[in-house]
């Protein structure tokens, strides 16, 4: 099974930017399709944005024009460049091969302060 683990979250003020990073272990990474999803606190988990093996994407209505998914498949790496940062954008972001049963990694913290 693919692991997962996510970097790159943090403290910003709002209007800011950060990148978001998603390392995978395996080979197989190069030909699923990737996710970033997140959770504000006392609210479900929710799509944000994936990419298919051959680059296609699709976003979350709240974030485009504002977020770029992204992945290099010689790293087995998934980006997600975060611009435009709101308060709203406050979670934990998780990327997820988007395959039944497939992996999460364990999230990291994205803070945005008004």
């Amino acid at each position: 099974q693919v692991q997962l683990v996510e970097s790159g979250g943090g403290l910003v003020q709002a209007g800011g930017s950060l990148r978001l990073s998603c390392a995978a272990s395996g080979s197989i990474f190069s030909i699923n399709a990737m996710g970033w999803y997140r959770q504000a606190p006392g609210k479900q988990r929710a799509f944000v944005a994936s990419i298919t093996s051959t680059g296609t994407t699709a976003y979350a209505d709240s974030v485009k024009g504002r977020f770029t998914i992204s992945r290099d498949n010689t790293k087995n790496t998934m980006y997600l460049q975060m611009n435009g940062l709101k308060f709203e954008d406050t979670a934990v972001y998780y990327c997820h091969e988007i395959i039944s049963g497939g992996s999460w990694g364990q999230g990291t913290q994205v803070t945005v302060s008004s």
